[in-house]
């Protein structure tokens, strides 16, 4: 049973003509205790999926089951109850924590939500979540701008696990951070989710950080899921294109640039209001029938059709072809 799933999603955004599907038909899961990167370049749809799951976007179609429990058709206060064993750490803390509210009163939000915490010991219980995340009781009576990025980060990592949700979606929760907070931010969120038998969802398009803390990824493009495959067959053998061109994309110091270069998408990416027929990576792959006319399968149909018997579930016609390497070292 996954701790977290969803089965043919549909989230449109935008209001008439202008409206499209941001999230168009994505199953994936997460399973208990583990943690699922989901990658993609900027509009891909990450985002709005994840808004979608904790009931801040309506959803359109498809099913979203918590801990093997279907909420889909639920309404009112039995959803936002099931919601509530999914909690979001999100990548404005600026925005997502109150600059009215010190960091206990913050915390002790989610302290209040989860019920389980006397009045008469709500202090100590603030001290120990600030523990978990490396932060102590002089941090208690500060606002969110007297404390760093890092720390910011770590008072929303604190907040969410005093909901004692059981599923955490972070949203790129680590771009707005420098490398060496990065690391510490990273560091410390591995180690919660170990410890506390978190499952996660973590969004991110920093593939380093993405290959550092995730079990498994599935990789997102134009609002659908074209990969997925636990983290080390991802990252060593990728089988789509656009996973290629993602992976050829990131600057290597150990890498030239030509030995990456026939493997970088070409173009512009689509338009989502005009999303192109077969493929919808066709007009950029480096494989596709811009450069291999006889290909006239990635413009007619879809390549979703039958990736679950392709290596690593890939949407792509030519996966079980794809055998080049992308090289780390001459």
């Amino acid at each position: 049973m996954s701790a977290l799933s969803v089965e043919g999603l549909r989230v449109v955004v935008g209001r008439g003509r202008r409206s499209f599907p941001a999230v168009d038909d994505v199953t994936l899961s997460v399973p208990p205790g583990k943690v699922l990167g989901l990658v993609g370049e900027s509009g891909s749809g990450k985002s709005t999926l994840a808004r979608a799951v904790v009931g801040l976007h309506p959803i359109q179609a498809g099913r979203l089951t918590i801990n093997g429990e279907d909420v889909t058709g639920l309404r009112g206060a039995s959803r936002v109850n099931r919601l509530r064993a999914v909690q979001m750490i999100f990548q404005d803390t600026y925005g997502s924590l109150n600059p009215r509210m010190t960091i206990a009163q913050i915390v002790s939000e989610g302290i209040r939500r989860s019920e389980s915490v006397r009045r008469a010991d709500m202090r100590a219980e603030l001290i120990r979540l600030l523990g978990l995340v490396s932060l102590d009781e002089r941090h208690l009576d500060r606002y969110p701008r007297e404390l760093s990025g890092g720390q910011r980060q770590r008072v929303a990592i604190a907040r969410v696990l005093a909901t004692g949700a059981p599923v955490v979606i972070a949203d790129e929760i680590t771009s707005a951070l420098d490398v060496s907070v990065q690391a510490q931010v990273l560091n410390l969120l591995r180690e919660i989710v170990q410890n506390n038998d978190l499952s996660m969802l973590f969004i991110s398009h920093n593939l380093a950080v993405v290959n550092f803390i995730c079990d498994s990824v599935a990789v997102m493009h134009s609002g659908r899921i074209v990969e997925t495959a636990p983290t080390p067959q991802l990252f060593g053998d990728p089988r789509h294109p656009y996973t290629r061109a993602l992976l050829a994309a990131v600057p290597s110091l150990r890498v030239r640039a030509g030995d990456r270069a026939e493997w970088i998408s070409i173009g512009e990416p689509i338009d989502p209001h005009l999303p192109p027929t077969g493929c919808r990576f066709h007009p950029q792959c480096p494989i596709g029938p811009l450069f291999f006319p006889e290909r006239v399968e990635c413009t007619t149909v879809d390549p979703r059709i039958g990736a679950a018997d392709r290596p690593h579930g890939s949407a792509c016609h030519f996966a079980a072809e794809i055998d080049q390497p992308i090289r780390e070292e001459r």
